[in-house]
């Protein structure tokens, strides 16, 4: 295994959790956690902004320099235009449905050919491969339709409720960062390859819940713990010829 892993830099908080007293056996309270079902069903967009957007959006800040050129989004380009700005010279949108207007490209993403050769400088993956099934096609036919030097960011749902709308009938998985990275491996260079883990047992927990960002302190957020992960993220770059 070659492929670099690592925790998020230092700039986003401390790289190991807490280690706070425990209460005793019987002292434990559970407050407004005492429930069998979420506080959220829609992971807390109703609320604000979901805890597992705070890490991805966090991701791909610091990976903005990235976003650049000709960039492919999955769903709509909203995340292009945030972080990509000016350095943007053409955006993206692939979609499966026909229908839907921001949609530059249709199709299956893992279907071979649905995505120009050799086409894009960057391709922003969030929250889609766990929707795929074949992830393995899906992740051949983004390496195929990169240029070389382009480079894919990828963020996947580690410790996630599965979607009560729309996409759940779709969603096929959750990843570790360890299955990230030999996927990515098999496609792209594994000295070009580099997975990151976002969250922590509370991090978790309100995710679970479905608390928004503005409900819990960021700093508690920042505190990053590889055995807790709510969010797996993955750089790939396609090596120059």
């Amino acid at each position: 295994m070659r492929w670099a892993i690592r925790n998020a830099p230092s700039s986003i908080g401390r790289q190991m959790p807490e280690r706070l007293w425990a209460p005793p056996l019987g002292a434990v309270k559970l407050g407004d956690f005492v429930r069998t079902s979420p506080i959220s069903t829609s992971f807390g967009f109703d609320r604000g902004n979901p805890i597992d957007r705070y890490y991805i959006e966090n991701f791909l800040s610091r990976n903005a320099g990235d976003i650049r050129g000709r960039v492919l989004e999955i769903g709509d380009n909203s995340y292009t235009v945030r972080f990509g700005g000016p350095r943007v010279d053409q955006s993206d949108v692939l979609h499966v449905d026909a229908g839907n207007p921001a949609a530059t490209i249709v199709g299956d993403l893992s279907q071979s050919g649905v995505l120009p050769p050799a086409a894009f400088d960057c391709i922003v993956l969030t929250q889609t491969l766990h929707l795929i099934f074949d992830m393995r096609k899906a992740l051949a036919e983004l390496a195929r339709s990169l240029k070389p030097g382009g480079t894919l960011l990828v963020t996947v749902p580690g410790i996630s409720p599965v979607d009560a709308g729309e996409w759940g009938y779709t969603w096929y998985w959750s990843l570790t960062q360890l299955a990230l990275g030999k996927l990515l491996a098999e496609y792209f260079d594994e000295k070009d390859v580099v997975t990151e883990t976002f969250g922590n047992v509370f991090a978790a927990g309100c995710f679970l819940q479905g608390l928004a960002t503005s409900e819990v302190p960021a700093s508690k957020l920042d505190i990053l713990d590889a055995s807790f992960p709510v969010i797996v993220t993955g750089k790939a770059v396609k090596r120059a010829l």
